[in-house]
Order: structure tokens, then C-alpha cells, then sequence
């Protein structure tokens, strides 16, 4: 049976993400980019690289701070989106919502609190969330520590175009 491309996607990320520290950057600027809020992702494929984790830029948010690690097509996925939030003690990702691509979230440290269809899991560091395309989701930091979690998403001929 042949491997599914996300799979094989993710487990290049896994293997990425997994020896990054900001103690140990592992991570750099990427070649093809694009910000979440940009109307068109690149049509020119992501090439194999190294993102070091000091060369993204950190952006301050309503309830902590975010870095846009990658946005763009792989030979094998429509698009590819990386970022890396921090919530803060307290806060959440709002209300409970819906994305049409299916999404993985590993927490890096801290301590969530995970609602899935109403349905409430607490996830600490390490701890990986599988959103499917279309389930209502939030998260919301339960913990007294600010919590840092990596969101990867996968797009494919499948996803609705929004």
C-alpha cells in the first residue's frame, strides 16, 4: 500500500521540529513564503531546507505571539502551512471554529485544555492533536505558563478553496 503524501509530510516535520530548541535552532527563513493572509500561495514548490528558529520573525498577538514558519505548495500537497503560536495563560484560540484542511498541533510546552465537538481533553507537553477537516475546535491554556504549540497544515486537491 502505497504511503499517504501527508503522512510522509508529516514525518519530515516530526523529524524536523523534533531537535529544534531555542537553545538548539534547527530552523531558517524559508525559500518560498507566504503570510497566512496572503490571497495566493506561491505556485513554485517548497524546496528541502533548514528554517532556523532564530531567523523567524515573532509577532505579538492579542493572546501571545505567533512566527510563520512556511505557506506554500510541495510536489505532493496543494499547500503546506506551518506556524508556531504561544498562548498565554488564560487565553484561547476563541470560539469553537472549523478549518476545511486537516491540521496537527504538537505542543511543545505548556498545558491546553482541547475542545473537539464539545468534548474537553487536557494535553500537555509533547501531546499531539489531530484536527479533521471540518470538526469544531478550540484550545485554551489551562496552565499558569505561557504554552507553545507547532500548527501544521495540509491542503490538498480535496480542500474547499476558501
Amino acid at each position: 500500500m502505497k504511503t499517504p503524501a501527508c503522512l510522509i509530510a508529516f514525518a519530515a516535520v516530526v523529524a524536523m521540529l523534533g531537535a529544534q530548541t531555542p537553545a538548539s535552532p534547527a530552523m531558517s527563513t524559508p525559500k518560498t513564503s507566504a503570510s497566512p493572509a496572503a490571497a495566493k500561495t506561491p505556485a513554485t514548490p517548497m524546496d528541502s531546507q533548514v528554517l532556523l528558529w532564530e531567523a523567524m520573525k515573532t509577532v505579538a498577538t492579542k493572546t501571545g505571539q505567533r512566527r510563520d514558519v512556511f505557506d506554500a505548495p510541495t510536489p505532493t500537497l496543494d499547500r503546506f502551512h506551518c506556524h508556531i503560536s504561544t498562548l498565554n495563560p488564560g487565553e484561547n484560540t476563541g470560539p469553537l471554529h472549523q478549518h476545511p484542511q486537516e491540521e496537527l498541533v504538537i505542543l511543545k510546552e505548556g498545558t491546553l485544555e482541547i475542545n473537539i465537538d464539545g468534548k474537553k481533553t487536557t494535553a500537555t507537553a509533547g501531546s499531539m492533536i489531530f484536527y479533521a477537516a471540518n470538526a469544531n475546535e478550540n484550545m485554551t491554556n489551562i496552565g499558569k505558563t505561557p504554552a507553545t504549540y507547532y500548527v501544521i497544515q495540509f491542503y490538498t486537491a480535496k480542500t474547499p478553496k476558501s
